[in-house]
């Protein structure tokens, strides 16, 4: 892909967001170090690009798409990771007949780093997807679904870290409560706990006891819900934690054309990003490190 044409696809849409204070313009360039999180939410089995007919999401989208932006980032800059916020599967005739197959195989050809569960990844039950864990050449993480009575106890873990350029980065998983959106013969024991408290105690331990310099949360929680303030969602998590620096979210299918700027519960910046579904988008935030790891950020939605 030509340098103009990726550009082009870049969406002019970009935040330049401080967090704890600091801005961009006061790094030095010799001292600062750039992590880019790329990431998907809901792609929903769709592996096609959509065709010239299908209105908005005309000549979007697509798996090979996807791969091009991702390898042309990568080679821009090493230091990056690849993370789903869940619903891979459910949404066109791949995963009927594949049963979630094809959606692995291609992830782990891309190299994700990591993804959580949504509910639509029960949709051929627990045993289904247990079934198509082999083909996924990346981890699932989910702090809030207990898995231990159910044959994905000790193959979904609740975070992992990552060391890119010396800077420790950690990523836990949160699920939305299944009750009401899968049939419990479904997801069987899975255990829901609550997600606002798992996120505290998540975020506490890979920011204090894992020492991480970036915490980020992979949520398929849903953005925001006007009618239900009280229902847990991306919002109403950034604001109740400290330690989180990040939230890509998923399940409403919400198209932020840059990350929202929420403050947490002690009044520091959190990103809070979603980039739609059906892989119509790949969302781009850059971190930036100075020689005390102090951190700014930009964000940035590509159309594919």
């Amino acid at each position: 892909m030509k340098r103009r044409d990726f550009l082009q696809q870049t969406a002019a849409s970009t935040a330049l967001i401080g967090l704890g204070g600091l801005t961009l313009s006061s790094f030095n360039s010799t001292t600062q170090k750039k992590i880019t999180i790329l990431h998907t939410n809901d792609v929903h089995s769709h592996i096609d690009p959509f065709g010239p007919d299908d209105g908005r999401n005309a000549n979007k989208g697509g798996v090979a798409r996807r791969a091009s932006l991702v390898e042309r980032i990568r080679t821009e800059n090493p230091n990056t990771l690849l993370l789903d916020a869940g619903d891979i599967f459910q949404g066109t005739p791949y995963f009927n007949y594949y049963g979630g197959e094809l959606e692995f195989k291609l992830m782990s050809m891309l190299k994700y780093d990591a993804a959580t569960i949504g509910n639509h990844d029960f949709d051929n039950g627990i045993d289904g997807l247990y079934a198509q864990l082999p083909h996924a050449k990346f981890d699932f993480i989910s702090a809030n679904y207990d898995f231990s009575n159910t044959n994905l106890n000790t193959h979904v873990k609740p975070y992992k870290t990552f060391v890119k350029d010396g800077i420790k980065i950690g990523v836990f998983g949160l699920g939305i409560e299944l009750d009401g959106l899968v049939t419990k013969d479904l997801y069987k024991e899975t255990v829901y706990l609550n997600p606002t408290e798992i996120a505290q105690d998540m975020s506490r331990i890979l920011k204090e006891e894992e020492g991480c310099d970036l915490v980020i949360c992979l949520s398929h929680l849903g953005y925001n819900y006007r009618n239900n303030p009280n229902k847990p969602s991306d919002l109403t998590l950034a604001r109740a934690t400290k330690d989180i620096d990040l939230i890509i979210g998923g399940h409403t299918h919400t198209f932020l054309p840059k990350p929202t700027i929420e403050k947490n519960s002690v009044g520091k910046n959190v990103l809070v990003n979603q980039v739609g579904c059906y892989g119509l988008y790949l969302g781009k935030i850059d971190f930036y490190f100075d020689s005390d790891k102090n951190k700014s950020a930009d964000g940035t939605t590509i159309i594919v």
